[in-house]
């Protein structure tokens, strides 16, 4: 549809602009048109590949093997809604590991929290909540109002925790990702891929066992009343286990699943369908040929996100999109053991400043140097530091973010 809408663009100006096309000899029609045409697609390319759009993508990696099994647009930006939140649940998850937060912690809610928008546990400003508590209303509900109560606990503010979150995606080789925000509600800046997201999936699973029961949560009590989850997959599809649903107007419906077959773990996440039926009949397509080992067409990815097979748009998009099924490049993930979780205020400080270009005088050379060590050799320096095993990836608003 976006490209489709551009090239009608184009033709409307140029008529607009006095280019009689029945006027113009046959030579230089073909030169002009190829120059329109030519104009028209890189600029769809360029919208598609340097920013954020409600678009569709899809990926499922076996988590034993780590080879992807499905892959569409899985480096595609978009915006993950409240997928976010998996990142938020991480760092929590990091501070009850090592000792700095306790399950039955109270927290405090700032106003701040008390007024995020919808879904939302309707916490108060003053009032306490637990850190157990935080996690469930996360995981079921979605809960804006308590991701950034954990994010004020743990970064003082939502925008340092918001660092802490960028600086722990890098560890985890989650190049393509932005956070902007611990809820995932609208933010032109809070940005990830399917691919990156899968990441986060897998190392929560792997980094926290112990507390990865938590995704299978599909409701709890809270102050008297029950809280009901929004992952309904879960309710009807045998072995999955987790992990998180979200959705915005600018995102449309996003999942990240895992589910367990004979012993055999998968892990996947769909970003932009139309419906959240819709994303949960995908997901379950794309997980049920996973286990059977054969491939998902890449049209019923665009599908969900509504795109109609044989139309102009889908030809558009698949021609633009840069692999339409995985064809697998390696990278490495860490063993359990290996994994580095500490994350110290100097190298937050320094990835935060070589981000937002602000090096102080007395941090230029370190910051200088963080950047080019970061641009050039990130892949190497990320797997030197915390990844052994290797692992195949493809080379391939209602203003609130409701969360069904």
């Amino acid at each position: 549809m976006v490209g489709a809408t551009r090239d009608d663009a184009a033709v409307q100006q140029s008529e607009e602009s006095g280019l009689a096309l029945e006027s113009i000899k046959p030579a230089q029609w073909l030169l002009r048109g190829r120059a329109v045409v030519t104009s028209v697609l890189l600029c769809a390319m360029a919208a598609f590949t340097g920013m954020a759009h409600a678009g569709y993508a899809a990926i499922v990696v076996d988590a034993t093997t780590g080879k992807v099994l499905d892959s569409v647009n899985a480096d595609q930006r978009n915006y993950p809604a409240s997928l976010t939140k998996m990142m938020t649940l991480y760092l929590t998850f990091q501070g009850l590991k090592h000792g700095r937060l306790k399950l039955d912690q109270k927290m405090s809610v700032s106003s701040w929290a008390a007024n995020k928008a919808p879904t939302k546990l309707g916490l108060r400003r003053g009032q306490t909540i637990s850190v157990q508590d935080c996690i469930l209303g996360m995981v079921t509900k979605s809960a804006n109002d308590a991701a950034t109560v954990m994010a004020e606990g743990l970064g003082g503010s939502e925008q340092h925790f918001a660092d802490m979150m960028n600086a722990q995606a890098a560890l985890l080789g989650m190049s393509a990702t932005h956070f902007d925000n611990a809820s995932g509600l609208p933010d032109p800046d809070n940005t990830s891929t399917a691919r990156d997201l899968v990441k986060l999936a897998m190392a929560l699973y792997r980094d926290f066992p112990e507390y990865s029961h938590f995704f299978a949560t599909q409701e709890f009590t809270f102050r008297g009343r029950v809280v009901r989850g929004h992952n309904h997959l879960m309710d009807r599809y045998p072995g999955m286990d987790g992990l998180k649903t979200g959705f915005t107007d600018a995102s449309g419906f996003n999942l990240a699943s895992t589910a367990v077959r004979d012993g055999h773990r998968l892990f996947g996440v769909v970003l932009g369908s139309r419906t959240a039926a819709v994303r949960d009949k995908l997901m379950a397509t794309l997980l049920n040929n996973g286990f059977e080992q054969r491939p998902t067409p890449p049209i019923l990815v665009a599908e969900a996100a509504g795109v109609r097979p044989g139309s102009r748009a889908a030809h558009i998009l698949a021609a633009l999109s840069p692999i339409e099924t995985a064809q697998a490049d390696t990278i490495a993930v860490a063993p359990r053991h290996h994994v580095r979780h500490r994350v110290t205020h100097q190298s937050v400080a320094r990835r935060v400043a070589v981000v937002r270009g602000t090096c102080r005088t007395h941090q230029r050379s370190a910051c200088h140097r963080v950047a080019a060590h970061h641009r050039a050799h990130r892949a190497t320096r990320l797997a030197r530091r915390s990844m052994k095993k290797p692992m195949v990836l493809a080379a391939r608003n209602r203003s609130a973010d409701k969360a069904p």
